[in-house]
């Protein structure tokens, strides 16, 4: 079964992704910018801000500025429901969201830190995903460094309990 992506560009247009079209993307990254070529067209696209954990991105395609927010089928459902992750079921964990390796840590043990600040980056499939606090507060633990490799859902960073 392949899993099927949602995207919103701008709150307005909605487009549909299977993961296994996105793996066949001819796309070539660095840190800073990717040039992506579609349909014998060439795109370059810069990430300018990256909310792994909302799932929302601004980029910057051939100097146009998006705003894209990506959601999947579960994410779909649940909100069908009405249902949401409100800020007040945050954990003080955050965890891996896939397996990967962690380019840069960000942040160390007593920081403070706010809602949305950048802790680290994690490299999964060529891609490079920045994961940012979900709330405001004093970071209790860093369990990964520079260049580690992590699986699934292992704990990176622990905020202290509020």
């Amino acid at each position: 079964m392949s899993i099927k992506y949602k995207a919103t560009v701008n709150e307005g247009f909605e487009f549909s992704l299977f993961q296994k079209d996105a793996a066949a993307l001819d796309l070539v990254s660095n840190s800073h910018s990717n040039h992506l070529i579609i349909n014998d067209h060439s795109l370059n696209v810069e990430v300018l801000h990256r909310d792994f954990q909302n799932r929302a991105y601004t980029i910057k395609i051939n100097g146009n500025r998006f705003n894209v927010h990506i959601e999947n089928e579960l994410d779909a459902r649940i909100a069908a429901m009405g249902l949401f992750l409100g800020s007040e079921s945050v954990e003080n964990e955050i965890h891996a969201p896939m397996p990967g390796l962690i380019l840069e840590v960000s942040v160390s043990e007593g920081d403070v830190v706010e809602a949305g600040d950048h802790l680290c980056v994690l490299e999964a499939m060529k891609m490079e995903n920045a994961l940012t606090a979900p709330r405001s507060g004093t970071i209790r633990s860093v369990r990964i460094e520079q260049g580690q490799t992590v699986d699934k859902g292992i704990l990176l960073i622990e905020l202290e309990a509020e």
